[in-house]
């Protein structure tokens, strides 16, 4: 389980760029072929891992991006009353 966490933090501190890139590159080596079983199931499951971080990373953004429209929206009804 502390591998998992591990995971988990290093998933935390990798920004949407560098997640995007390394899925580039599972994604890369998984279409190559000559890895092994074992290395494909390695690689797929990184894959997940990383295509989760970018989800994440763009829910975020979306999230601010749509509070950000909302308070621009209040702020021009507020301008308007007067």
């Amino acid at each position: 389980m502390a591998a998992g966490t591990e995971t988990g933090a290093e998933e935390a501190a990798l920004g949407y760029e560098q997640a995007r890139d390394e899925l580039i590159e599972v994604v890369r080596r998984l279409e190559a072929g000559g890895t092994s079983l074992e290395e494909s199931l390695a690689l797929w499951e990184r894959g997940e891992e990383l295509a989760k971080v970018c989800r994440l990373r763009l829910e975020g953004a979306r999230a601010r991006l749509d509070a950000s429209l909302a308070a621009e929206a209040a702020a021009e009804d507020e301008g308007g009353d007067e």
